[in-house]
């Protein structure tokens, strides 16, 4: 495992759409997802993207199994490698929540995000994964996935009064770094 340089917001990588995996079950693949894993958590992000350290890959990691500082109280999502994913929304209710993000750090913005999503895609075996999620985990699947396609979380927002500096907007989480 290597811990990972993670890409800042206006890195023109952060805005590429990154190539599918086509090779699963391999060396590359396990150490990128060790790399992202050890990454992600060194930084207490909700979730990681391969194009966040540089790499042009569909594969994002996200939740852990246990609290994440940075969002305290909101529940816990487990621990998945997700690549080559697909999102799929199920209704048309959307959700309005806080986001930060560790490639646009100390900034969190209000952005709207799907209530229910179906995710499909593959893990690092290329066994398939398919899983319907509300609320906090249909809100991170889907921030990471956005990674995958080029886009940050700013490009969703709908009003700019409601992004700002963490330390101003949420005095109470302190200086936990952002994901």
């Amino acid at each position: 495992m290597t811990l990972r340089t993670i890409l800042k917001m206006g890195d023109p990588r952060l805005l590429r759409v990154a190539q599918p995996v086509t090779h699963f079950d391999t060396e590359e693949l396990y150490q990128l997802v060790a790399d992202l894993l050890e990454t992600m958590h060194a930084a207490n992000g909700a979730g990681l993207a391969a194009p966040q350290i540089g790499v042009d890959l569909q594969v994002v990691v996200f939740g852990s199994g246990a609290p994440n500082p940075r969002y305290p109280g909101a529940p816990i999502v487990p621990r998945t490698v997700l690549i080559n994913p697909s999102i799929t929304p199920v209704g048309d209710e959307e959700q309005f929540d806080w986001e930060g993000c560790l490639s646009v750090p100390g900034l969190r913005g209000m952005v709207p995000r799907w209530q229910t999503v179906r995710y499909t895609g593959f893990d690092v075996h290329g066994e398939r994964i398919d899983r319907m999620v509300s609320g906090f985990h249909a809100r991170v699947v889907q921030h990471e996935c956005d990674h995958l396609w080029g886009k940050l979380y700013p490009m969703r927002m709908r009003d700019f009064r409601q992004f700002g500096f963490t330390e101003v907007l949420f005095s109470d989480i302190g200086t936990v770094e952002e994901e």
